[in-house]
């Protein structure tokens, strides 16, 4: 696994996201994940949802159910399987910011409200056997322990239930310049506590006792997504002061990120990092 920083602050991934709070959604949205793009000419709000639904098939999600949206973000799948699947939904975030800003959210009359809340999943204090699904979307990154990262997504799950889970992966023995130059510095600058490779991520889900039912690679149908964050994060540049002015701020910790996205976009181009997607059950 590649491992950028062992000294990774513990409030280094909530900051982030406090920090680019106003970024992030300008330019990702609220959902704050990649687009699914399964035809062309879909526009990204579509293919946002386009991954959610695939998520929320493959766990098999229907009313009343209870989920866990492990890194819940703004909340914009929470709300989503609230409004589509009529499910109810607890969803965990390090971020006050995203948290507020999802709390905030209006639902259609007789959706079931999300409870949003901030914590640490590793310490994330839910009862045993508790949820029929638990979804993970581009959140396990920003983990340390892996190992535990599953095995406590596979505690809180009932016996039956399953875990989907879209994952930023290293390719299998990556070559060094793409460690050095892009790997690496995608995860230092997006503080993320290092990319496993689909093997290594499947080795942790079956340690934790789950059982892998389906495993993809969706690299092909999600790359796209950086091609528009790059064009958006142009556009505001040109028309926004403030975006440069946050830019030219060196007491911005996390203004680095912004050269990331060129990063994340030439990975994908290379091979280098890959878009994994699993779904694994609790016997």
């Amino acid at each position: 696994m590649i491992v950028p920083r062992a000294d990774l602050a513990h409030d280094a991934v909530g900051h982030h996201y406090d920090e680019l709070d106003a970024f992030y959604r300008e330019v990702w949205g609220e959902h704050v994940h990649h687009g699914f793009f399964v035809q062309g000419k879909a526009s990204v709000a579509e293919a946002t949802e386009a991954l959610i639904e695939q998520l929320a098939d493959a766990a098999q999600i229907a009313a009343g159910d209870r989920v866990c949206d492990v890194g819940c973000g703004y909340g914009g799948t929470a709300r989503w399987l609230a409004r589509h699947r009529g499910a109810h939904v607890a969803g965990l975030t390090l971020s006050e910011a995203q948290a507020a800003y999802a709390r905030e959210q209006p639902l259609p009359e007789g959706a079931p409200v999300p409870e949003i809340l901030v914590r640490d999943w590793l310490a994330n204090g839910l009862p045993d056997d508790a949820f029929d699904a638990v979804l993970a979307i581009e959140s396990t990154t920003h983990m340390p322990e892996r190992p535990r990262v599953f095995a406590e997504m596979a505690r809180v799950l009932k016996p039956g239930g399953r875990l989907t889970a879209c994952i930023w992966m290293a390719r299998e023995n990556p070559r060094a310049w793409e460690v050095r130059h892009l790997l690496e510095p995608i995860c230092r600058e997006g503080r993320l506590h290092g990319m496993g490779t689909a093997a290594e991520n499947r080795a942790w889900l079956e340690a934790a006792g789950l059982v892998i039912e389906h495993e993809a690679d969706w690299s092909a149908q999600v790359a796209k997504t950086w091609t528009i964050c790059i064009r958006r994060v142009a556009a505001g540049l040109i028309r926004k002061p403030e975006w440069r002015q946050f830019l030219r701020d060196a007491r911005r910790r996390d203004r680095v990120f912004t050269a990331t996205l060129l990063r994340i976009r030439l990975a994908y181009a290379t091979g280098a990092m890959r878009y994994g997607f699993i779904v694994a059950r609790k016997p």
